[in-house]
């Protein structure tokens, strides 16, 4: 049995790679550095007229932990509105409480607003204080899927704990394992896990073309503010490949 390969894309350029290279969908983000962001009104628009696959924005106000304001709520009610009136496939979210349980009033609110589209969980999971507890309470909720690397740096790393979180999930919820995944582990972790499901950014940098650089001014704080980085559809395509030839 073959699975699916979910991108991480961080701009309307990356979606459209990870749709060239094979993807059945995308997690669609910005700032992939901080683990991903809502995207822009302007990249939703552009993805929903010109992809073919499903786009599934993340609704995260900010980078950092999964905390969030009275205000940074809000602002996520209205990210949804936004994409339900673009007739997004789906939407992923993550809030949890201050002692690292699910906080299971706000997403219910976040997923009744989101209706008719199905609501996914991102890595917030990872960060919660009880996986097993976290995954019932996510099934309770009604969420259709979950992006985890098992609590580890990486998914390769988790593995026994992702073949754990599969085995209780019981096809009652998605576990798809997530971070670091590349061609040349995907399948041990399809084979350690039994996963359908899988997500990689699939990323290179891409050098800029500015011929003339200030390098004494910083503008951020990343590292090198001369590259910056994209989906490579040709490392999609790998990953498109190796999934093929599970069975």
């Amino acid at each position: 049995m073959s699975g699916i390969l979910e991108v991480c894309a961080n701009s309307y350029a990356s979606a459209l790679a990870a749709q060239n290279g094979g993807a059945k969908r995308v997690e669609f983000c910005d700032n992939l550095a901080e683990g991903g962001t809502t995207p822009s009104y302007g990249q939703i628009i552009l993805a929903k007229r010109n992809l073919s696959i499903a786009v599934w924005p993340i609704i995260r106000p900010r980078g950092g932990d999964f905390l969030y304001s009275d205000l940074e709520f809000d602002l996520m009610l209205e990210d949804i509105k936004a994409c339900k009136s673009l007739n997004c496939e789906g939407i992923v979210i993550g809030i949890l409480n201050a002692d690292g349980t699910i906080d299971k009033e706000r997403c219910k609110t976040l997923i009744e607003l989101a209706k008719p589209m199905p609501v996914a969980f991102h890595r917030a999971f990872d960060m919660s204080n009880d996986m097993e507890k976290a995954l019932e309470d996510l099934i309770a909720l009604g969420i259709v899927r979950v992006l985890s690397s098992g609590g580890a740096t990486s998914a390769f790393s988790g593995i026994e704990q992702l073949s754990k979180l599969i085995k209780q999930a019981n096809g009652r919820i998605t576990i798809m394992p997530g971070a670091g995944i590349n061609a040349g582990n995907i399948q041990a972790i399809y084979t350690e896990t039994g996963a359908t499901e899988f997500h990689a950014s699939a990323k290179v940098f891409v050098d800029s073309k500015m011929v003339y650089r200030n390098n004494a001014a910083k503008m951020g704080s990343i590292e090198d503010e001369y590259r910056y980085e994209l989906t490579s559809e040709d490392k999609v395509k790998e990953l498109v490949q190796a999934i093929e030839t599970f069975n």
